[in-house]
């Protein structure tokens, strides 16, 4: 317990994200677990466990017909519990309960939830679990009205809840059958607007979130949720226009559909790599151009505090920001404030860290499976390291040593990059640090 208290609070959570995936892999191998009543692989659960705590939402196994009721509810905890951080729980339990919410915990709740301060930490608390709920249970409810008359009412309401979860939290598991994923409803307008709101809404932050519900007492608009708007906004209606135009034509995927449905399915298209993980066309049969944006979206991601993946919306943002500055050879102004430099070198390294792990993934997938082809590979790293869940079909194709991988992918996809930047801002020894320093001239670029 010692040991516990002297670790970075980053550094406990990753910690916390071990102990529920190895929980949830022990219970997914009962023979309970899946419908067939036999005993899961445990490296299948494994992957399985990790993929629903890390909310990505790539399967080994087909959810829908695989797992057993029980198995869908561990994997559908899993899932709420990766999507908040259990953290989240925790502390909303200790408030239930009327308990003070110590130090320490506040510490790993500003890390988990990626909070700026500590000020009123047990009130936002309350607003994120309540408006959680609220948007799940609405999800639901309206999904319902699709897939009750479909499935009948218990099973109905269970795939609306179901879904309802797996979209907010950006998750991407489905369980209607045959990996289908939402490509049944392509034709469906209301299941995937529905589906998209609640993906959107996920992807926001908690942060950006919390300042709309108490915008009413504040009067305030911080400059991270402005930043978060445009750029989601933008990336969501310049990457549906880009799907349009590159897969209107393709008869394999938009061109047989009506316009109404073609510009539905390309916003979809569009919003579901930031980082939801549903599909509602044949990813396989999308153009290589397709393959690429959504390889880039994956990248980017939700925002800071969200239930999606990748390096965030705000970092892009503070990127070509700086870019913009250093070419006008300009301060980083926005919206008449200055970014401070170490938000833009943050920014940087976490987009450097990434690509990093990114790029020693692809290549260790690559020296495994030499038969699998190239671009298969990198979208299946950038889909698990970014938390998304799409795949084009290499899952299923994975080696023992392969899967392996992945797993270690959609972790430090989760959790890693964090811990690795809490390595490099860690304090340096205070002698060193006041000593000064000649500057070095190097040519770049």
């Amino acid at each position: 317990m010692n040991r516990l208290k002297k670790l970075h609070p980053v550094q406990i959570l990753a910690l916390f994200f071990i102990v529920v995936i190895l929980l949830g892999t022990m219970l997914l191998t009962f023979p309970i677990s899946s419908s067939s009543g036999e005993t899961t692989n445990y490296l299948d659960a494994l992957f399985t466990a990790t993929s629903a705590t890390s909310v990505t939402g790539l399967v080994i196994y087909d959810t829908g017909t695989y797992w057993s009721s029980f198995g869908k509810t561990v994997i559908l905890i899993l899932i709420q519990i990766g999507g908040l951080g259990i953290m989240s729980f925790a502390t909303f339990g200790a408030l239930k309960f009327g308990k003070k919410i110590s130090l320490s915990t506040s510490l790993l709740l500003k890390e988990a939830l990626n909070f700026e301060g500590f000020q009123g930490l047990s009130l936002i608390m309350k607003y994120v679990i309540s408006f959680t709920v609220i948007v799940e249970s609405l999800g639901a409810f309206f999904l319902s009205f699709v897939f009750i008359p479909e499935f009948g009412f218990s099973q109905g309401l269970y795939i609306s809840l179901f879904t309802s979860i797996s979209a907010f939290c950006n998750a991407g598991f489905d369980i209607f059958g045959n990996f289908a994923s939402l490509t049944g409803y392509f034709d469906n307008s209301y299941v995937l607007i529905i589906c998209m709101i609640l993906i959107i809404i996920g992807g926001l932050g908690f942060g950006v979130i919390t300042e709309f519900i108490t915008y009413h007492h504040t009067k305030r608009i911080s400059l991270t949720t402005k930043i978060v708007l445009i750029i989601t906004s933008i990336l969501i209606a310049l990457g549906a226009v880009v799907y349009f135009i590159l897969e209107s034509g393709n008869p394999l995927t938009l061109e047989g559909m009506s316009l109404y449905d073609k510009i539905v399915n390309s916003f979809f298209a569009s919003v579901s790599p930031r980082t939801a993980g549903f599909n509602s066309i044949n990813l396989s049969d999308m153009r290589a151009g397709s393959i690429f944006l959504t390889c880039l979206l994956m990248l980017i991601g939700g925002s800071p505090g969200s239930t999606a993946g990748g390096i965030k919306t705000t970092t892009l943002g503070v990127i070509l920001l700086s870019i913009y500055g250093y070419i006008r050879n300009q301060k980083v102004i926005v919206m008449n404030k200055k970014i401070p430099s170490r938000t833009i070198n943050k920014a940087f390294i976490v987009t450097f860290v990434s690509l990093f792990f990114m790029s020693t993934f692809v290549i260790l997938i690559s020296m495994t499976h030499q038969d699998l082809q190239f671009k298969s590979i990198i979208f299946e790293v950038f889909s698990a390291f970014n938390t998304v869940g799409l795949s084009i079909g290499l899952t299923l194709k994975l080696t023992d040593l392969g899967k392996f991988i992945i797993i270690f992918a959609m972790y430090f996809g989760r959790v890693g990059t964090l811990t690795l930047l809490f390595a490099f801002t860690n304090k340096v020894d205070n002698n060193k640090k006041s000593i000064k320093y000649p500057e070095a001239r190097i040519t770049v670029g």
